[in-house]
């Protein structure tokens, strides 16, 4: 039976692996530390940097010729200079504003800016789906609409065309809490037990309410927004 690979080609095989979880573990590093707006709503600058860092994780990865160092230090170093803008952007609003630029108003008193349109090069058709997702279909509805810039619109809809809230009709009601997981797929979040200051024998009764006699037989159990006990079974 002949060799599918010889030596070479194996060690040429583990070499890439190894740098590839290096380089990924690292990019991952990288992301966490740069925060989690870094995940979400990008800035132009932070696009540009995580662009680059996939640049540069992507060569090493690729060409094993090159050596692994140099796609560590360029990584590090846009960490570095990330770490260093956001910390200008905290200090001061003039280099918050020349770096991300300035919210613009597209829509004021009902009425299109045309000339910011054109400034943003924001057409027309891309404005209206903006406005058709958010769940307005008429222009003249609307107070404001702000484009941020992270590139998302904001929009303040007339006074009077909002919907009425309890408050306003004195309505009494308690607030919503936050839905709190106590078992996924079967195992138990022993921190949010101690959340909700309550232990596994209220759990297990709470179950039991339910006819779930193992703990294994629940694919999710939680408190919702309301306190109230909610469950799902394994199927």
């Amino acid at each position: 039976m002949k060799k599918i690979y010889s030596i070479e080609g194996v060690i040429f095989l583990f070499t890439v692996l190894i740098r590839t979880a290096i380089l990924y573990l690292l990019v991952i590093i990288t992301m966490r530390l740069m925060g989690k707006k870094q995940i979400g709503q990008l800035e132009p600058f932070e696009l540009a940097i995580t662009i680059m860092i996939s640049e540069l994780a992507a060569l090493p990865m690729q060409d094993t010729r090159i050596p692994l160092i140099h796609g560590v230090i360029p990584i590090l170093t846009l960490l570095l200079l990330q770490t260093i803008v956001s910390l200008l952007q905290l200090k001061s609003i003039k280099m918050r504003a020349l770096i991300n630029g300035t919210p613009s108003v597209l829509i004021k008193n009902g009425q299109l800016d045309i000339k910011e349109l054109k400034s943003q090069k924001f057409n027309i058709n891309d404005l209206m789906e903006e406005l058709r997702i958010k769940g307005y279909y008429n222009i003249e509805d609307i107070e404001y609409a702000i484009l941020e810039t992270s590139g998302q619109i904001s929009i303040i809809s007339k006074t009077e065309l909002d919907y009425a809230t309890k408050k306003d009709m004195n309505v009494k009601c308690t607030q919503d809490t936050l839905p709190v997981t106590l078992i996924i797929d079967g195992k138990v979040i022993y921190e949010n037990l101690k959340l909700i200051k309550q232990d596994m024998n209220w759990l297990k009764k709470n179950l039991n309410k339910n006819n779930i006699n193992d703990i294994n037989d629940a694919f999710i159990a939680l408190l919702d927004s309301q306190g109230k006990f909610y469950y799902q079974k394994n199927k």
